[in-house]
């Protein structure tokens, strides 16, 4: 099989440009390789997400985040041999090299199961009141909300469903018999929905305690309020690639201070800065847990997502952030809606379809 030559990179092509072939295949990876084809190295979506959290701009050379050191294997490699060392160090793909260190071929872990349903569970917070959105969520609650000719959360499962994932809980309070009414147990939609009734507020995390699941994979909780483009089977793969207990995605927020910004050493003037712009990472409200981060969740209580993962952190757990550089928006005030709105068509037209 020759699929694996669209992926072939060189080692000045752009962060940008190495995204975009990623995002266009099912492969969710790319190789580097000089003129001659030899083997310089490897690039997932995680490695250019990382080097994205480094600061790294989307204009510099694939080389400066890649794999240099990627694991592979001989021509002398038999295929089950090849299977076998996909399994024991947990890859997605195994490059195929010659004496001479020229990729020939990429067998990929899963090649005949990459469209199978995935038994993940996703958890979507729907009980909030959504106060600021007031007078449209007087009847119905916010995630009901039509953007484009649907609600939110339709386009939020849709997106879920597109990357495999077919089991769903919603945690319902406000105006809940709304959305059930609407999904019921998700067999138009073609997937499983059930829900979760908070008979009181219980945040973001509190309201996981409810959870009658006997879980053995990580879920993915995530905000019904939000619309994304996220390819959540990179998240999840990013979760396992680095051994995460817990993973929250996180946007880049810029702001801008209006202001000359003075830097001085005791008296003295040393710079001004005019106007400076500041970036920094927020929380994107989507999450990845493993089943062991259940034990530190408090039953019937009110537990926000944050106080979740500064307990774990305390705990000195391992705790991953992924950053978002899809499309994402927060549809918390009026102006959000009416630009979800403006630009749904330009989006979310084409959700189901890779």
């Amino acid at each position: 099989m020759n699929s694996w030559r669209k992926i072939v990179v060189s080692p000045n092509t752009t962060l940008l440009e190495t995204m975009k072939i990623i995002d266009d295949t099912s492969l969710q990876f790319a190789i580097v390789v000089d003129d001659s084809q030899t083997l310089l190295g490897t690039v997932t979506d995680g490695d250019i997400r990382r080097g994205i959290l480094r600061g790294e701009g989307l204009d510099v050379n694939i080389e400066s985040v890649m794999n240099v050191s990627p694991i592979t294997a001989g021509l002398d490699n038999t295929y089950s041999e090849c299977l076998n060392i996909l399994k024991k160090h947990k890859l997605n793909q195994l490059p195929i090299i010659d004496n001479d260190n020229r990729i020939v071929d990429i067998i990929f872990a899963g090649q005949q199961q990459q469209e199978t349903n995935k038994n993940n569970l996703v958890v979507l917070m729907a009980g909030g009141l959504g106060s600021r959105l007031r007078p449209l969520t007087e009847k119905i609650p916010k995630p009901m909300l039509n953007v484009g000719n649907k609600p939110i959360l339709e386009t939020i499962i849709e997106g879920f469903k597109q990357y495999g994932f077919t089991r769903f809980i919603l945690s319902v309070n406000y105006k809940k018999e709304v959305i059930q009414d609407y999904f019921q147990d998700g067999s138009d939609l073609g997937v499983t929905i059930s829900y979760i009734e908070e008979d009181k507020r219980m945040g973001t995390a509190g309201a996981l305690s409810l959870l009658q699941e006997n879980l053995n994979s990580p879920i993915l909780v995530m905000n019904g309020d939000l619309l994304t483009q996220v390819n959540f089977e990179q998240l999840l793969q990013f979760h396992e690639e680095t051994d995460a207990t817990a993973t929250m995605c996180v946007r880049e927020y810029e702001y801008q201070i209006p202001y000359g910004v003075i830097e001085t050493k005791g008296q003295q003037l040393i710079s001004i800065k005019e106007k400076p712009i500041h970036r920094s990472f927020v929380n994107a409200g989507i999450y990845v847990l493993s089943p062991s981060v259940f034990e530190y969740i408090p039953q019937g209580k009110f537990y926000d997502m944050p106080d979740l993962f500064n307990q774990l952190i305390d705990e000195q757990k391992n705790v991953s952030v992924f950053p978002v550089r899809e499309y994402w928006l927060d549809i918390g005030r009026m102006a959000d809606f009416e630009r979800a709105d403006e630009e749904y068509s330009n989006y979310f037209n084409k959700v189901g379809c890779k």
